[in-house]
């Protein structure tokens, strides 16, 4: 069956909506989360909240300074692993008895991945938001029809962007649309984490053919930009020497 749509659309840039039609095979329909919260009466217990749950400082604390709270109450980005992520840090904060031992919430470095077919994946920076911040960045892609174990598997549409600053090999961002993306992801999550860059990726032994040379070749190519016509000269000249 075709189902009929109908709304109002309002152009980017434009002031005003327009009603718009279109046919549709399926229609998804999803819903925001909202937090439950009046039967806590939290406010009794002197807990701030807003209307997109409890307020929390880097520690997780509340406005009550031994009430912790974690997961999506608590958090910006709702999603399972990083109520888990949250969750692992009040129980830490819990134990720990002094301040300076308790470790702060970090959300520098958040994977997420859309479960379509194929998956997309992403972490950090994208392109367009590299751009309306003005970061300066290379951009280095990597097909999946290059990856010989994706060709084995009948598996090689897709592909990686992997974004660096400028002139250098410190990962930015990553996004990842292929099968097992989730997966193939957090090679560069970890490095990320680490502050490990795409030349150490490249200098790392990956079991061959699996769907992880993905990374070693994105480090492959930046490499291949170190050659500048200057290193090339110098190379050569030291070849040269070398025979002599």
């Amino acid at each position: 069956n075709v189902i009929t749509l109908e709304g109002m659309w309002k152009p980017t840039g434009s002031q005003e909506a327009k009603p718009v039609q279109f046919n549709a095979y399926s229609l998804l329909i999803a819903v925001g989360r909202c937090p439950m919260m009046k039967a806590l009466n939290l406010e009794a217990a002197g807990v701030k909240c807003t209307a997109n749950g409890v307020e929390v400082n880097e520690y997780l604390q509340t406005s009550q300074p031994h009430i912790y709270a974690a997961g999506d109450i608590a958090n910006r980005l709702k999603f399972t692993h990083t109520a888990d992520y949250t969750a692992r840090i009040v129980v830490r904060n819990i134990l720990m008895p002094f301040q300076f031992l308790r470790q702060k919430v970090d959300w520098a470095v958040v994977p997420w991945c859309t479960y379509t077919d194929p998956e997309v994946a992403h972490v950090g920076l994208g392109e367009k938001e590299a751009k309306r911040e003005n970061v300066h960045y290379d951009l280095f892609l990597v097909l999946l029809e290059d990856v010989d174990r994706a060709v084995v598997e009948s598996e090689e549409v897709g592909f990686a962007k992997i974004l660096t600053a400028k002139g250098s090999d410190k990962i930015l961002g990553a996004t990842i649309v292929a099968p097992h993306g989730g997966d193939l992801l957090h090679e560069f999550v970890l490095a990320m984490k680490a502050g490990i860059g795409l030349a150490m990726i490249a200098s790392t032994i990956h079991a061959y053919p699996t769907f992880s040379e993905l990374a070693r070749k994105a480090g492959d190519k930046y490499n291949k930009t170190r050659l500048t016509p200057r290193t090339k000269k110098f190379f050569t000249w030291l070849y040269e020497r070398a025979r002599k």
